[in-house]
Order: C-alpha cells, then sequence, then structure tokens
C-alpha cells in the first residue's frame, strides 16, 4: 500500500516565510505499530486561508521529511485526507485552520482502523466489506432505453454524493468503542445498500443481507455520522432509517404476518415468502 509523502503547492509554499509572521502549535500523531507512538510538536506558520493539510506538507517540507500522510485532490472530493483534527474526524484538506478553536491543533489518524505509520491508516477493510454486497442488476428481460421518473431518482442523487472518506465510520460508535467490524457494514455501506434498494431498476432484495450479515440493528440512530459527512449526506435519515423500516417491516408487521400465514408462507418475513421488497 502506497504511502503519500509529498508536499504540493499550497499557500505555505507560494512564497517565503517573513520574519514576525504568526506561528501555529501542530500536535501530529507520528509512530507505526509495534514502536514509539505519540504527539510530536510542530511550529508551523499562519497563512491566511490555510487548511490543515497545508500545515501537514509545510512539516514534511520543512521539518520532519518522514511525516506520512494520505492525500490526493487537495479539494475535498477524493475522501484521501481523513484524520481526526482535535478529536473529530474531518477532511485536512476541508479544515481550515481559522475555523478551528485556540491552538494547539491535534492531528491524529482515524481511531477505527488499523494503524500503518503516522496519519496514515489501513482502510482496506472496507473494500471487503464493498465486495460483499450484490451490484446493481437489472431484470435481464428489461430492455433499453430505461424510461424512469425523475422523482424516483431524486432521492438517489445524495447517495451518489458519497467520496468514500470513510469518516462516518470512523465516528461511528459500534465500529470505533466496540469493534464489531466484522458483523458491522457501517454507515458508508448502509448507504451503498439504500441507493441499490431504492433504485427503481435494481431487482436484487438486500434487506434480509444488510440486517443479518450487515448488523443493521447496531445502529441506534445517533446520526453522528451524518455530522462529520463533508458531502452533507443524511445518512442516518434518508438511508439507515429507510432500511430499519423496511425490515421492521418484514419481520414484524402484524398484518404481513398474517398475509404470509394466509398464503403457506413462513412466519420469518423471508423473501421467499415475501416475493421481495
Amino acid at each position: 500500500m502506497a504511502i503519500e509523502m509529498h508536499s504540493s503547492p499550497d499557500v505555505l509554499q507560494s512564497k517565503p516565510i517573513e520574519p514576525g509572521t504568526p506561528m501555529l502549535e501542530f500536535h501530529v500523531f507520528k509512530g507505526q505499530p509495534g514502536g514509539a507512538q505519540g504527539d510530536e510538536v510542530f511550529q508551523v506558520p499562519l497563512v491566511t486561508g490555510m487548511v490543515v493539510l497545508d500545515a501537514i506538507h509545510y512539516i514534511q517540507k520543512n521539518v520532519d521529511t518522514d511525516l506520512a500522510c494520505r492525500w490526493n485532490c487537495k479539494a475535498a472530493k477524493c475522501g484521501s485526507c481523513s484524520a481526526e483534527i482535535n478529536g473529530k474526524p474531518r477532511l485536512m484538506c476541508k479544515t481550515r485552520v481559522d475555523d478551528l478553536p485556540d491552538e494547539p491543533i491535534t492531528v491524529r489518524p482515524m481511531k477505527a482502523f488499523p494503524l500503518i505509520k503516522d496519519l496514515v491508516t489501513d482502510v482496506s477493510g472496507n473494500y471487503a466489506v464493498d465486495r460483499k454486497i450484490p451490484p446493481f442488476t437489472a431484470a435481464p428481460d428489461d430492455g433499453t432505453p430505461w424510461r424512469i421518473q425523475e422523482m424516483d431518482l431524486a432521492r438517489l442523487y445524495e447517495f451518489r454524493k458519497c467520496i468514500e472518506c470513510f469518516l462516518c465510520q470512523d465516528v461511528c460508535h459500534v465500529i470505533r468503542s466496540h469493534n464489531h467490524q466484522e458483523r458491522f457494514y457501517g454507515p458508508r455501506f448502509f448507504v451503498r445498500t439504500a441507493y441499490l434498494d431504492m433504485h427503481p431498476k435494481d431487482i436484487l432484495d438486500r434487506v434480509d443481507q444488510v440486517r443479518d450479515d450487515g448488523g443493521l440493528g447496531y445502529c441506534n440512530i445517533t446520526k453522528c455520522c451524518s455530522e462529520v459527512c463533508p458531502e452533507h449526506i443524511h445518512i442516518t435519515d434518508n438511508a439507515i432509517i429507510p432500511l430499519k423500516e423496511r425490515s421492521a417491516d418484514r419481520h414484524w408487521d402484524p398484518i404481513r404476518w398474517v398475509g404470509r400465514r394466509l398464503r403457506g408462507g413462513s412466519a420469518d418475513g423471508s423473501p421467499g415468502a415475501t416475493g421481495g421488497g
């Protein structure tokens, strides 16, 4: 796995630092598994408009060239530079230092994922979860071109904004505090499942999978995932709660239960008994 350690043409490197420039104190985590770990203190010159990633680049170029961080676009669209800034999961490239409280400013790696080095964590487990979710599947006899009402697609646009920064995964207490990665898909993948489940042309049923294998019931809708999302996706309200409602309707709705029994189906609400959905 590559670790990005390069500098970029950011605001701190566009001109020399003048004498008397105000300095900011940054406490940046450094360390590797099995080795010494802890915060190191760095002084970074304050420049108008600078973001936390600018400070990290300044440290890499001028103070500690061994400091590792992951970044790519520097435009809050790739989701690479996720970290915990003053204890809150954020994108370093989107966090202006003048929006933060008084220094020192702490920058640490995402707590919910295994540490690789310094600010870089191993997020590959998320892609393993993604592979468990069946992809979009249209009916084989569904001819093209597709004709879909705009109102049926409108609610899907929000889910497509996800940049997979995994800040929502990092802040979720089920993963962060209880280490249930093996039995809990997490907010990002509830969003993906909701997108597929709500698509008017998708024919697969994923409700029972996300309930049984994905641990949907572990989520207690605290909305912390929505609060940290840089794309302002309403993860809890528009993805997780609708999935919970669909699961509850299937398994606990008394009218549906009676209907299944009258049709000779099973009482557990499995897709085979209800015809999916």
